[in-house]
């Protein structure tokens, strides 16, 4: 009989919470002998402190901060390490209505399409003769900082001098714009179709426009307690990953929209769950666009824990200041994330992996089978201007970003 394995995990209540729902709810976790508790926070920095205390073993987290805790960027902080991420996309930006009938004078557009929004967000502030524009993230340290701003320098915007970034929690973000705090947001869901359905904003873009195919939550391990219990590590990632596949069939997305908004999860209406479990965005009053990708918990190696992801991460931190390049951080940022830990747990389900721990993030254009373990096929995983991130030449990219 195997042994019965206590894990508590913190998280917020957000749609890239899903796996870790329904683990728990669908008896995924029970059936690998894992008792799973579930606590729900309001801020990542809480989340951060239960890890660091012991409240949690592992956490639904922003996919660099495990790797900003390592670089101790915050205190407390555990040492972190990622063995699976949480699904791929599941956030967008999002604007005011009066912002947005600025960029639609600007040539904006409903298709999401982040270039065309760019460049009329761009024509907009431009025309603002030094009044900034103000926009919300969740936390300096999440995928969500790093992507607006990519997207924005971009498109010609200077993140730091022409606009102003604010953090806020997501479930504010949606009053905070009706209030005019801010003028935009990027945040999970379901607060961006909080935003249209409620505050009367609109989708300027979405993550799987700026970075197809990339990382928004993982499971953030205290290294501490992943190293000395191994066994109870494998099991709830083999929970997380059955209950990857189980999301990802569409005659379950009825049933995953009602169960993450009840009271102890979203706490939300699941109408405003549906349009990003379904992929049918509602991005304005009266427009609606279908994104495929907008959230894949299963598909493209999903749940794969890339190295690339965590280098490409570093470099931005690196790029706004957060933290100097040298080779040790390097080594600390790619070191976080750690496949050899997801195959280990995974290669007895025969599941199909990844050959590799790294890739060329921006080299699949479209969808490609590729060599693993099994059947798999990956990409696209393009940058919106095009852009290559290679992990084999992380000096160049970080030069070439100091130039742009």
């Amino acid at each position: 009989m195997r042994n019965r394995h206590d894990i508590t995990a913190g998280f917020v209540p957000l749609l890239d919470s899903a796996l870790l729902v329904v683990a728990k709810e669908k008896g995924f976790a029970e059936a690998q002998e894992v008792a799973l508790t579930l606590v729900r926070e309001r801020s990542w920095a809480t989340i951060r402190d239960r890890l660091a205390v012991g409240h949690f073993e592992v956490a639904h987290i922003l996919a660099p901060m495990p790797i900003a805790c390592n670089f101790g960027l915050m205190a407390p902080a555990p040492r972190m390490i990622v063995p699976m991420a949480l699904g791929l996309g599941g956030n967008a930006v999002t604007v005011s209505g009066a912002l947005w009938r600025e960029m639609a004078d600007d040539g904006a557009a409903d298709a999401l399409d982040a270039r065309s929004s760019g460049a009329a967000l761009k024509k907009v502030i431009s025309q603002r003769a030094g009044d900034r524009l103000r926009f919300g993230i969740v936390h300096p340290y999440s995928g969500h900082n790093y992507e607006l701003r990519y997207w924005l320098s971009g498109s010609g915007i200077d993140p730091d001098r022409e606009i102003e970034i604010v953090t806020l929690p997501p479930q504010d973000m949606g009053d905070a714009l009706r209030s005019g705090l801010i003028d935009g947001y990027c945040a999970g869901e379901p607060w961006n179709t909080f935003g249209v359905l409620k505050r009367g904003a609109h989708l300027a873009t979405v993550k799987a426009a700026i970075w197809k195919s990339s990382p928004e939550k993982v499971l953030g391990v205290n290294s501490r307690w992943g190293d000395s219990h191994p066994d109870a590590l494998v099991a709830l990632l083999r929970a997380l990953y059955n209950a990857s596949l189980w999301c990802a069939d569409p005659a379950n997305h009825e049933e995953l929209a009602l169960l993450l908004s009840g009271p102890a999860y979203i706490n939300s209406p699941a109408e405003w769950l549906r349009p990003s479990v379904t992929g049918v965005l509602k991005v304005g009053r009266t427009a609606t666009q279908t994104v495929s990708d907008f959230f894949v918990p299963h598909a493209k190696a999903a749940t794969f824990p890339w190295k690339s992801h965590a280098l490409w991460f570093y470099t931005q931190m690196v790029r706004w200041g957060h933290v100097d390049h040298t080779a040790a951080h390097q080594n600390v940022a790619g070191n976080t994330y750690r496949p050899d830990i997801y195959r280990n747990a995974l290669k007895a389900l025969g599941v199909a992996m990844p050959a590799a721990s790294s890739k060329v993030e921006g080299a699949l254009r479209v969808e490609t089978p590729v060599g693993s373990s099994g059947t798999m096929t990956l990409g696209p995983d393009g940058f919106f201007d095009g852009n290559l991130f290679d992990p084999d030449c992380v000096d160049a990219y970080i030069a070439a970003q100091k130039q742009a």
